[in-house]
């Protein structure tokens, strides 16, 4: 037995955690992009991606989003743990908690609301997926805020500040303005919050390696 790799400390949770993170994100990303590929009866500029929740590969559309709700939630817990600033709340990862619930309830609810009860479904997803926007969107603002007090994360954090504001001004403007297509806006949308999550659990992650790293040494 190598007694100097045992000896070698793991990573914390929290990394563990944003390295899961990561590949949930990696999954969705691969199957939103490939069912706009595959389906060639939507038109990816005027369909929004829910419409590809239903008909081929939406199963697979659907569990990519049960898959990054659950990765959201658990990285807004370990971001939480993960900084020490000033500004701490839980108000940031019980509203990542809840657009993940959002998310869920997209998923779920366009699963079989459609054939059971038709006339409830829509009023279920618009809400679904207003609360699934709306929260992520101030939840990453209000995460950028906080770390924007701890010393150790500040650099990134101001980027990811202004990063999050971007997201919030385009979530509202394709709210608003009905003139651009409305599937090439909610997916820049959704992209832009992707992008965001992405890096943040990348942060966490070379952090947490960092700090094993110094432990080790």
């Amino acid at each position: 037995m190598n007694r100097t790799a045992d000896a070698r400390p793991r990573p914390p949770a929290q990394a563990r955690i944003a390295a899961l993170a990561l590949v949930a994100l990696a999954a969705f990303v691969l199957t939103a992009l490939w069912t706009q590929w595959a389906r060639q009866d939507l038109d990816w500029v005027q369909a929004t991606l829910s419409l590809y929740l239903h008909g081929p590969w939406g199963l697979a559309l659907r569990t990519a989003y049960c898959v990054l709700a659950v990765a959201i939630m658990l990285l807004a817990w370990s971001l939480h743990g993960a900084h020490r600033s000033p500004r701490r709340s839980v108000a940031a990862p019980l509203l990542f908690c809840m657009a993940g619930l959002g998310l869920l309830g997209v998923a779920i609810g366009d699963s079989w609301l459609p054939e059971r009860a038709p006339l409830l479904a829509p009023l279920v997803h618009g809400l679904a997926a207003n609360t699934a926007f709306l929260c992520v969107s101030v939840a990453m603002l209000l995460q950028s805020w906080y770390l924007r007090a701890d010393p150790q994360w500040a650099r990134w954090a101001t980027a990811g500040w202004w990063w999050a504001w971007l997201c919030f001004a385009l979530l509202w403007l394709h709210v608003l303005w009905r003139g651009p297509p409305r599937g090439a806006g909610q997916k820049l949308v959704i992209a832009v919050v992707v992008l965001w999550l992405v890096v943040a659990a990348f942060q966490l992650w070379r952090r947490g390696r960092h700090d094993a790293s110094m432990r080790a040494g």
